[in-house]
């Protein structure tokens, strides 16, 4: 059944692609403008199901779990290490989209000219408005407002809260708790019947409207960076089958099917739900997935950093912009810090660049220029976000769930030095 949902939803990803272009090249200007304005209206009805149910699917995931916990101990942990790992690797996902860009020397003889304006809004990210807006003033405005860290503050306040009371007798409203968790995974499995037709119509209605003109004229920039992806999903599944083995590989036979969705939408949201299904079966704990994921839709972007990076390189090249290489460390360190505020944020990647390049002397008309491609590259940037969070939860799941099931297992017994029996670890996460 997983196999053929994942056929069915390729299918529609090269169907939308074949049907674009024909019409794009078959019809007039206005009736291509008609079926883009139906095709993105069904676009958007797909994604607001997937918008109905985010919430309340990673509010319930993430209670349930903890509040089924044996101990919740380790929650502190799983955000230590969540966040070591997200950290780095924006840092190393950065320093391989700046050295890839210049490698590949993109934008270098384009000879742009200053001039013009870059159509959207440039101003600078306030980092203590994203600090108090990650507490929530109202949980039915986080909830409304799809805002998974916000979820994730009160969810796991509430979880812990909830371990509490259930420790003391009184379970009433976990076991509510968990019937939502199995509700909102039936409703989600509902939902999610809808997303080849969700796939065909935002792939078609964007090669309806652009066809292969963008590609024509920005060819360097699209291909080096669809083929710095490639190099950087080349890495990043070596550092899975680093830590995970061989299972590495299933994972990302399991993630495939989210990451096409997210091609296809470039939303990630469009591809959560799938994505927690995956890493369920992969063998990573909800409670744990429920945690993780939040978290790296938030801090571990890593499509978006490397674009980023590789975008600012293009502009100064695009420009002829004499900076040297410690004026460019410290853009690109600015847009790391940058991209940590741009979850929720529409085309957010894009809005960072525009709120940081400025400040280094490129022409904020430059991003008009990335404007007429972005949607062609925030397809690539989206699924590999999915790929980086999947491979982070995998990792992280992967030791504190273990480190989970010693800790629940010692009150079980004492082992004895020479009972064999006693002295294997449990094994409640199957890697293989």
């Amino acid at each position: 059944m997983k196999n053929k949902s994942t056929m069915w939803i390729l299918a529609a990803l090269v169907f939308g692609i074949l049907s674009g272009l024909v019409c794009h090249w078959l019809l007039p200007v206005e009736a291509r403008e008609s079926l883009v304005t139906v095709l993105d209206t069904v676009t958007h009805m797909f994604l607001n199901l997937i918008k109905m149910i985010i919430a309340p699917l990673i509010f319930a995931t993430l209670v349930s779990g903890i509040a089924g916990a044996a101990k919740s101990a380790g929650v502190g942990k799983l955000f230590g290490r969540s966040m070591v790992w997200f950290l780095s690797a924006s840092v190393l996902v950065g320093a391989f989209g700046f050295i890839t860009a210049h490698i590949l020397n993109v934008g270098d003889g384009l000879n742009l000219m200053p001039g013009g304006d870059a159509g959207m809004e440039t101003k600078p990210l306030d980092y203590q408005e994203f600090m108090t807006h990650i507490i929530p003033t109202s949980v039915f405005a986080a909830l409304t407002a799809n805002n998974p860290l916000q979820i994730l503050v009160f969810g796991a306040l509430f979880g812990i809260a909830l371990l509490n009371l259930r420790k003391k007798g009184r379970s009433s409203i976990a076991d509510a708790i968990d019937e939502l968790m199995g509700v909102m995974l039936k409703v989600t499995g509902y939902v999610m019947l809808a997303a080849p037709v969700g796939v065909f119509a935002g792939i078609a209605a964007a090669f309806t409207s652009q066809g292969l003109d963008a590609f024509a004229t920005y060819a360097s920039f699209i291909g080096g960076f669809y083929m710095s992806l490639s190099a950087l999903w080349i890495v990043m599944i070596a550092v899975a089958v680093a830590f995970l083995g061989t299972a590495a590989f299933r994972l990302v036979r399991i993630v495939r099917e989210p990451m096409v969705i997210a091609f296809a939408t470039s939303s990630s949201e469009a591809a959560l739900p799938k994505l927690i299904e995956g890493l369920t079966r992969f063998g990573i704990e909800k409670r744990t997935t429920g945690f993780v994921l939040p978290l790296g839709y938030s801090f571990n972007v890593d499509g978006s950093m490397m674009y980023m990076t590789f975008a600012s390189v293009f502009l100064i090249n695009a420009y002829g912009i004499d900076m040297d290489l410690g004026q460019q460390i410290a853009m690109t360190a600015m847009l790391l810090l940058s991209s940590k505020g741009m979850a929720g944020v529409p085309r957010g990647s894009l809005v960072v660049v525009a709120a940081v390049v400025p400040g280094f002397g490129i022409p904020a008309a430059g991003i008009g220029v990335l404007l007429v491609i972005d949607q062609l590259l925030d397809m690539g940037r989206t699924a590999t976000n999915i790929l980086g969070n999947a491979i982070a939860t995998a990792v992280i799941g992967q030791k504190h769930d273990r480190s989970s099931s010693r800790l629940e297992a010692e009150p079980a017994a004492t082992p004895r030095a020479d009972d064999t029996e006693y002295s294997r670890e449990p094994e409640r996460v199957s890697m293989h």
